[in-house]
């Protein structure tokens, strides 16, 4: 048998099991509610920078092409090469053109015999005015074939039409060329406004104007920035690089040691404004492409996980263009601790 010391040893030892455990379990619940840091939500009208990239050239460059199809016999000039305005440039094969030149020159001599025979028939009343009529006609159009083969002689040539640098060579020697097909494409380097022809995304292209500023620089030149304007955007995409092309007119800045082909790099501020949210970068998460997920309260006490589309990421904080209209606060700080059934406390 037990004694009544026995009895209050094992009661006591049964109380303090019992609030041990209850204490754990408080402790436990407590554990569960997780702190958090919370900003409240407003969108804002945002100015946001694009970046873009490309090469310099200028405004007047000028693709070069012979008048007339054939066999370009030779190509004097590379990629690179400085030229002279009316520099010789490059020549096509002159075995066809000459012949039908000289095919012209024996036509406009026979029509000429022609109708001086006409005339001399009709004044001794042989021959009809309506046959010295037919054979002058075709003496004026022998004469036209005539000039028409020596402007085609002469222009068998590509010249350069103004002083500056070979931008691009489209053929090489011995290939056959159709009439207009560029060959070569030079600038006027030195005289011609310089630009930087960059790609954008046809979200950047859409939020930018004609007019809108922007600030370049290239590796070339280190140091120097140039002041920058859009003149000109494409109307459509271009082929090679999957990407719509804008051209940014340099403005001011040195441009000594420029050159044709330089890589450049733009910072341009779009003139339009956008509703959008600006979220610290730490508070979004698993973000794809332009894809991620945050997680937000209304209550303060209960979280949603929300997905929300990313429009930039600039200056440490994330744009959100949609995903976020009726939420009260976005958790800033202990988001990694969280799930959709989490508790939390605010800190602030």
């Amino acid at each position: 048998m037990y004694n009544k010391n026995s009895l209050l040893v094992a009661f006591f030892s049964i109380t303090t099991l019992i609030a041990c455990k209850d204490k754990k379990q408080e402790e436990a619940v407590t554990d569960d509610i997780i702190p958090v840091n919370v900003m409240s939500l407003q969108m804002d009208s945002l100015q946001q920078t694009i970046n873009a990239s490309g090469q310099f050239t200028t405004d007047d460059e000028t693709n070069l092409s012979f008048k007339n199809g054939g066999i370009i016999r030779k190509i004097y000039v590379d990629v690179g090469d400085a030229v002279k305005k009316g520099q010789l440039l490059a020549t096509v094969d002159l075995t066809e053109i000459n012949a039908m030149s000289q095919q012209a020159s024996l036509g406009y001599a026979k029509a000429q015999r022609d109708y001086e025979r006409a005339v001399n028939l009709y004044k001794d009343s042989v021959a009809t005015l309506e046959q010295m009529q037919n054979a002058k006609t075709a003496l004026d159009i022998a004469r036209q074939q005539y000039i028409s083969a020596g402007f085609n002689q002469n222009n068998s040539e590509i010249r350069a039409t103004q002083s500056g640098y070979v931008l691009r060579r489209f053929a090489q020697e011995g290939q056959i060329t159709g009439p207009g097909t560029p060959v070569l494409q030079i600038n006027g380097a030195a005289n011609g406004n310089w630009i930087l022809k960059a790609g954008v995304s046809d979200k950047q292209w859409s939020a930018v104007a004609i007019g809108d500023k922007a600030i370049i620089t290239t590796d070339a030149l280190e140091g120097k920035t140039f002041a920058a304007k859009v003149i000109k955007k494409s109307e459509g995409i271009d082929p090679m690089s999957g990407t719509f092309i804008i051209h940014l007119q340099i403005t001011d800045g040195d441009k000594k040691g420029m050159a044709a082909g330089l890589f450049g790099k733009a910072i341009i501020t779009p003139s339009r404004t956008t509703q959008a949210w600006a979220i610290p970068y730490d508070a979004l998460l698993d973000s794809d492409k332009n894809t991620g997920y945050v997680f937000v309260t209304n209550d303060d006490s209960t979280v949603q996980k929300i997905s929300v589309q990313i429009s930039n990421v600039t200056n440490g904080n994330v744009i959100i263009n949609t995903g976020l209209e009726n939420v009260k606060h976005l958790i800033v700080s202990g988001s990694a601790y969280l799930n959709e059934d989490s508790k939390i406390k605010v800190l602030h």
